[in-house]
């Protein structure tokens, strides 16, 4: 499978399993079931409340001989509540004890806004940080000492925009080696794509598939990319699922996806996204596929009772 390469010559599979989502009960066999099928990169988060059922998915693998620890690659990523400096390794440490692991190859700052100590969601405005109580750069500096540490062998961030992106690259030393964002034809990033190259700074997408999981009645109206005729008949020429045509756009922008799924089916069939290739036709008709939207729109970080703003988390 095709890699990207981070600047010490590491490599990150370009197509990983998401756990987002995913019901305990169901990733431990989900996990196992993906390293069984070739995936080597799994994709977790301490918000996602999964961490240790992952960590015994991996225990499985391993000792059903199906891999190495050192052949996997495990990212994590820190929860908003743990943005003050002396927070940040306490919240990787329990990450690792949560995964059964020494080490993660790359931890992520999840979003650029913060939250007090023991807040997982936000109920009103005195449970929020602001950018004056804990600047980014404090949360980056608690993330390059991670990493000096041996917890994590490479640092990055999510959701950051270019702003934010800047403004963490000023402070010095280590910048972010890879931002994950929402990413699809709706949504293909291509101003912060173009920053992240230029900067050295490598890209995963998540809801590559338009977060078909999402809908609900708040949602109802939202454009759905599964059934969206130009990828549909793209997945007709190459006979191949529109889900798979989605991932290997991804993967024809050297950008890592991750795709998630507790079915074992539709978790080897995502992994043979790999061998799809798209061509350059197939490129431009995406790139004109004439609709613009964003799933994970950040609104339930941005009400009425939060210190941020939109302009905060996107471009």
């Amino acid at each position: 499978m095709k890699n990207l390469t981070f600047a010490n010559g590491d490599k990150l599979p370009i197509i990983g399993l998401g756990t987002w989502k995913s019901k305990p009960g169901e990733v431990k066999q989900a996990v196992f079931w993906a390293i069984e099928a070739g995936y080597r990169h799994l994709d977790c988060a301490a918000v996602y409340q999964n961490e240790k059922e992952v960590g015994e998915g991996l225990k499985a693998a391993i000792d059903a001989g199906l891999v190495k620890r050192e052949e996997l690659f495990i990212t994590s990523k820190l929860w908003n509540n743990s943005h003050r400096y002396e927070d940040v390794q306490p919240a990787l440490e329990k990450t690792l004890s949560d995964l059964g692991l020494e080490y993660v190859d790359l931890y992520l700052i999840h979003w650029p806004i913060s939250f007090k100590r023991g807040v997982g969601f936000p109920k009103s405005r005195d449970d929020f940080y602001t950018y004056l109580d804990v600047p980014l750069t404090q949360t980056w500096e608690g993330m390059q000492a991670v990493k000096n540490a041996g917890l994590t062998r490479h640092i990055g961030v999510a959701n950051f925009n270019q702003d934010k992106l800047r403004e963490v690259i000023e402070i010095g030393g280590q910048i972010p080696e890879l931002n994950q964002v929402e990413m699809h034809p709706f949504l293909p990033q291509k101003a912060l794509v173009s920053f992240c190259i230029e900067h050295g700074i490598l890209m995963t997408a998540y809801s590559p598939l338009g977060s078909p999981d999402s809908r609900n009645e708040s949602h109802k109206n939202d454009p759905v990319l599964l059934k969206d005729p130009v990828v549909e008949l793209i997945a007709k020429k190459h006979g191949a699922t529109i889900g798979q045509i989605l991932i290997a756009w991804s993967v024809a922008r050297d950008i890592s996806v991750i795709p998630k799924s507790v079915n074992q089916g539709r978790i080897k069939e995502n992994l043979q996204s790999a061998k799809i290739k798209l061509d350059q036709s197939d490129m431009m008709e995406l790139d004109d596929i004439g609709i613009e939207f964003r799933f994970i729109d950040g609104s339930f970080f941005t009400g009425a009772e939060s210190p941020y703003k939109l302009s905060d988390l996107f471009e």
